[in-house]
């Protein structure tokens, strides 16, 4: 709720704070006095247009300050105009967009009257007012058409994605084709460029590998001098004096195994020395292969794996080509039975939707009646949306006539503020208790209506101020007096500037403004007697 305002060179205005409370908040004043200015000030803080207008004869800019709460937060909202057109906007400190602003403000505050910050004016809202005021009927059926909702766009767009797919894989279909030949033909196996690099080295530099194992082969086995022979000797001396001690035993053992296991090293450097042939038709064919594999490397920006991997997915996208009918059959299928349950669950929506409007017509028409609005009529429009939608497959709009004859027309095209006020009190009346809009703030409301509607007025004001803060400018004392907190705006001049004051009255004060209000200035003993009868009762 907004907790209190501070106004400063605006219009007439040259420094005036109000502390507001809770329920019915009133404010009075006699013609002229700044009541209508107080409103702008606040619809400024809520975020309307500045105007330069604004700007206080001979200041430099006009400052509106709001101290509001809401879901528990507090926020200080600053709206300064300056009278070169810069306007800045302000919350808790932070210099913000006039964007964000709007955004918080209307959680904020509904302002019903000449002015343009009303929540209930946009069509968008309609369906939603409905949906809370049926709430119990209509909350199960709009989970269970969202849930449905979520299934079938997830199937949409599986089908949908899965056309595009299909349909670039026919455009390229030859390429794919070539492209996966290509690869398959090449039969890649992973790791085969590094064992073909270390070939060719091998291949390039044979013949000197050849003279290397040739004379490390002479050296260990056969020529005069080679070692495996006189390791051979060793080995049978120590075999002998082992006999002898178990020391030189074991010296023995250690010796046949460095024996035998040289062996074997002499047998694997003859083998590689008799493989160790220089083949050019070997090499060159190793070239040409490494060349392939690093052609398609670079052709296709990938490793060997990465190659193999993108061979298999081309592979699973021809093969997707092929059973594509089949794959858009069973989605086509699958799609059009979520579509008859999304009908059939909107369908549901619909009706139930239509029953809970029946009532709030109904509903709607009597606080109209009761509300001065003897010849009005009042309707809520359904059309079909062109798409579905979690919300369904309505558009909802609530249309108004107030006078007899008068064709049917959408809230925001009722053109007086007064009668605006009213209706969006009819609405608050019924769907206040849905509406999560803490504060309310009526101007004109009390317009073309007297005696007994003004009495129906000020009730339902302050029945709706039991859940929200209401803050009313109103003529009429018998709006006046079912008021929780008074305040009245007065005005005075010296030779050069008029002056604008706000008062919260005191119980005394509220007698004599009410007596006021229904003497206009002659406030007389039977006035005052009037006004505490209106506040008694």
């Amino acid at each position: 709720m907004i907790q209190r305002i501070e106004i400063k060179n605006f219009a007439i205005i040259e420094d005036v704070g109000i502390d507001f409370h809770d329920g019915l908040n009133i404010v009075t004043g006699e013609t002229g006095a700044g009541k209508s200015i107080v409103i702008q000030a606040v619809s400024l803080a809520l975020g309307s247009r500045a105007d330069t207008a604004f700007v206080r004869t001979g200041s430099d800019k006009a400052l509106v300050q709001m101290v509001a709460d809401y879901d528990g937060d507090e926020y200080i909202i600053t709206r300064q105009v300056s009278s070169s057109g810069r306007n800045l906007c302000k919350i808790n400190g932070e210099i913000v967009t006039l964007a964000q602003l709007s955004a918080l403000c209307r959680k904020l505050a509904d302002i019903h009257g000449q002015y343009d910050h009303q929540s209930l004016l946009d069509p968008e809202e309609h369906i939603k007012l409905l949906d809370r005021y049926g709430s119990r009927d209509i909350a199960p059926i709009k989970e269970k058409t969202a849930r449905s909702y979520e299934e079938y766009s997830r199937v949409k767009k599986q089908l949908k994605d899965l056309e595009t797919r299909l349909a670039e894989d026919l455009r390229q279909q030859d390429f794919i084709a070539f492209e996966y030949n290509e690869l398959k033909e090449a039969q890649l196996r992973s790791g085969e460029d590094g064992e073909l690099e270390e070939q060719i080295a091998l291949l390039q530099n044979s013949e000197q590998i050849f003279e290397d194992l040739s004379m490390a082969y002479s050296l260990s086995e056969e020529s005069d001098y080679a070692v495996l022979p006189s390791m051979k000797k060793i080995m049978d001396h120590l075999a002998s004096a082992g006999k002898w001690s178990e020391g030189l035993s074991a010296l023995s053992e250690r010796m046949n195994d460095i024996y035998y296991e040289f062996e074997d090293v002499c047998s694997d450097i003859r083998e590689n020395r008799d493989g160790a042939v220089f083949s050019p038709e070997e090499l060159d064919r190793a070239i040409g292969r490494l060349d392939l594999l690093s052609r398609l490397k670079q052709k296709h920006g990938k490793t060997i794996d990465e190659l193999i991997d993108y061979r298999d997915d081309l592979l699973l996208r021809m093969d997707n080509v092929s059973d594509s009918d089949q794959l858009k059959e069973e989605l086509k299928k699958k799609l059009a039975d979520l579509s008859a349950k999304l009908e059939r669950d909107c369908r549901e929506l619909t009706d139930v939707r239509r029953k809970t409007a029946e009532v709030l017509e109904e509903k709607i028409s009597r606080e109209l009646d009761e509300l001065n609005f003897n010849n009005s009529n009042f309707s809520v429009s359904f059309t079909e949306a062109p798409d579905y939608s979690p919300e369904g497959k309505d558009n909802v709009e609530f249309l108004i006539s107030t006078n007899r004859g008068e064709a049917l027309k959408p809230l925001a095209r009722i053109a007086s503020g007064g009668e605006m006020s009213r209706i969006m009190l009819a609405f608050k009346s019924i769907i206040g208790d849905y509406d999560s809009i803490p504060t309310m703030i009526f101007d004109e409301i009390d317009s073309g209506i007297s005696g007994v509607a003004a009495s129906v007025v000020g009730k339902k004001l302050k029945d709706i101020s039991g859940n929200h803060q209401i803050i009313c400018i109103t003529h009429l004392p018998q709006i006046a007096s079912q008021g929780k907190h008074h305040y009245r705006i007065s005005k005075d001049s010296d030779d050069t500037m008029t002056y604008t004051h706000v008062d919260e009255l005191t119980p005394e004060d509220r007698v004599t403004e009410i007596a006021r209000l229904l003497g206009g200035s002659n406030v007389t003993e039977a006035t005052i007697q009037t006004a505490k009868d209106l506040l008694s009762s």
